[in-house]
């Protein structure tokens, strides 16, 4: 009787674990959260990309596919609706909407530049030996393109086409920008750990800023509003550091994924998003004041959908992936993860968009 009493308390215990699990599983998701909406298949050839750009007005995505060029993807369509000629090379595209142009940046030190409505093609200038990507200083209404093998910054003239400045920049390994509303341009020095801030209309840089808590700073945003600057970084503990863009101090670092290449501010919702590739999450931070944040939700994506572009009004995420391999006779870049893809299967890349959930 009393091995039998055992046993059926035994029994009910695992019932009773077994039903918690059960519930645990079927917990509603509270309303607001990114779910995926929708997947789009590109086609081509063996995919390879880099970053991705938005167009709010005409909700058209820019895909950067290094040797396939610039892709223009019709986001409410789901389909591709060109691919611009004289991009070969692309890794980056920035547009900028006053000037009505975009920007891509070809690894060969050139810029196509196109007219944002019609998509054609204005110019391909060349400024360099090797490119990365671009922003735009409104203040002093140059177009900085970063150059990080030559370690150089070219400063060029959006509207005459012409470079107005150069400068060398201390960093092996130069990565993401953007423009802090105030005359500057920040760069992230990945391999020191720092951030530089430079001078766009004097092409001079004026601080170098150690992001404390921070190694490999990858991906940036800025809020302009409350001067604070948002960097993705990678290393062995993946953070977001929260930089004041005044006084280049660190007032916050926040836990995201293993992997981020890209980081987007939202002033709207006072919302940071960053995507990392190697963890396969989008993590939301909420800016609660210019000096506190916290941790708003993390979503699964897919493997190594690590660049972003974002819709403000639709608060929809775009970002890209494929199917990957790791083939050990050819290199291996062991810097995000060991086991990197290094190939990709042709016909497998896709376009997925993550929205917020409603009631």
């Amino acid at each position: 009787m009393r091995k039998l009493s055992m046993l059926l308390a035994a029994s009910l215990a695992v019932a009773g674990t077994a039903a918690a699990l059960h519930a645990e599983d079927k917990a509603p998701v509270p309303a607001g959260f990114f779910r995926l909406q929708s997947v789009a298949r590109l086609p081509g050839g063996a995919p390879d990309w880099d970053y991705l750009a938005y167009d709010s007005q005409r909700q058209r995505l820019f895909i950067d596919r290094r040797d396939d060029g610039l892709w223009v993807f019709d986001t409410r369509l789901g389909k591709v609706l060109r691919r611009m000629p004289h991009t070969e090379g692309a890794g980056a595209t920035l547009l900028v909407p006053a000037l009505r142009r975009g920007f891509v940046t070809n690894e060969d030190g050139s810029t196509t530049v196109f007219d944002m409505a019609s998509l054609a093609v204005i110019k391909r200038l060349k400024f360099a030996s090797d490119a990365d990507a671009a922003s735009y200083d409104p203040v002093s209404g140059r177009v900085a393109f970063v150059s990080a093998d030559s370690q150089q910054v070219t400063l060029v003239d959006p509207r005459g086409l012409k470079v107005v400045g150069t400068l060398k920049v201390p960093t092996g390994k130069a990565d993401g920008s953007a423009a802090d509303g105030a005359g500057h341009i920040l760069l992230n020095a990945r391999d020191r750990a720092m951030v530089l801030q430079i001078d766009a209309a004097s092409a001079r840089v004026l601080a170098q800023w150690p992001v404390t808590g921070c190694s490999q700073p990858t991906g940036m945003a800025i809020d302009t509003a409350s001067h604070r600057a948002f960097i993705g970084c990678r290393g062995a503990q993946p953070v977001l550091a929260v930089m004041n863009t005044q006084t280049g101090q660190v007032v916050q670092t926040l836990d995201i994924g293993r992997g981020n290449d890209g980081v987007v501010y939202d002033p709207v919702h006072h919302r940071i998003l960053t995507t990392n590739g190697v963890d396969a999450n989008i993590v939301a931070i909420h800016q609660d004041d210019a000096d506190h944040y916290r941790i708003e939700q993390a979503v699964t994506t897919r493997p190594f959908a690590r660049t972003m572009a974002y819709d403000p009004q639709r608060q929809a995420i775009f970002t890209v992936t494929a199917e990957g391999v790791v083939d050990p006779a050819q290199p291996v870049n062991t810097g995000p993860a060991r086991f990197y893809p290094n190939a990709y299967f042709p016909g497998s890349m896709v376009v997925l968009t993550y929205a917020p959930t409603r009631k």
